[in-house]
């Protein structure tokens, strides 16, 4: 491990032990075995670590939520499945870093006053792989999207869902009850985007045998 990994690992176990006001410098260099110059050698501040901790946790939960789409992709799942198991898997991975801490309010408060750039960032990076996810899925499933709406569009509305969904669940817990929710939107939201499939048109023989049938007496 590197020390800046070896850093971002300590820091992150003392953001969850005392929150983000009230940790320092001193406590994360301890807790990666470092000396406080050769911490700041890779960070020029405490609240340059915590960027750094939430750029991480971000990256993670991006990756964490490429690879569920797939796997559910491979499994043969409908759209709904391959979407909500690719932002469930985001969602799972972020609550997951900051879980079990008594902070965990103030560690998301602090995350949009330090960090609200580097949200910003990544729900356009998640937009744009959810939106690449659905146009790969309704092209493999042959499916068509209700008329006006773009893989983009859904993805974007599919943000919203989410960030509607945290609006009843701020600090997004209890965990189970906020991804359940989010489930439940995102379904429903799916379903009302994708085009009634057209009835297949029967075949010359199948149309022969019931206009046969339909001149018995």
């Amino acid at each position: 491990m590197s020390p800046r990994d070896r850093i971002l690992q300590a820091a992150m176990t003392v953001f969850r032990r005392h929150g983000f006001r009230r940790s320092s410098i001193e406590e994360t260099a301890e807790a990666a075995g470092l000396t406080r110059q050769a911490l700041y050698h890779h960070f020029k501040s405490k609240e340059a670590l915590f960027r750094a901790v939430i750029e991480r946790v971000h990256e993670d939960a991006l990756a964490d939520g490429a690879v569920a789409a797939e796997r559910a992709e491979a499994a043969g799942g409908v759209l709904a499945d391959i979407v909500v198991a690719q932002v469930a898997a985001r969602l799972q991975a972020f609550v997951a870093s900051f879980d079990g801490s008594p902070h965990i309010e103030e560690l998301f408060s602090e995350h949009l006053l330090q960090a609200r750039d580097l949200y910003q960032h990544y729900a356009a990076l998640h937009d744009a792989q959810v939106a690449a996810t659905i146009a790969r899925a309704i092209r493999r499933q042959k499916l068509a999207l209700a008329p006006g709406m773009t893989p983009a569009i859904l993805a974007r509305y599919v943000e919203l869902a989410v960030n509607g969904t945290k609006s009843a669940y701020p600090s997004m817990r209890p965990a189970d009850a906020f991804l359940r929710d989010a489930e439940a939107m995102l379904r429903t939201l799916i379903a009302g985007a994708v085009a009634p499939s057209k009835p297949k048109k029967p075949s010359p023989s199948a149309r022969a045998v019931r206009q046969k049938r339909g001149t018995r007496k």
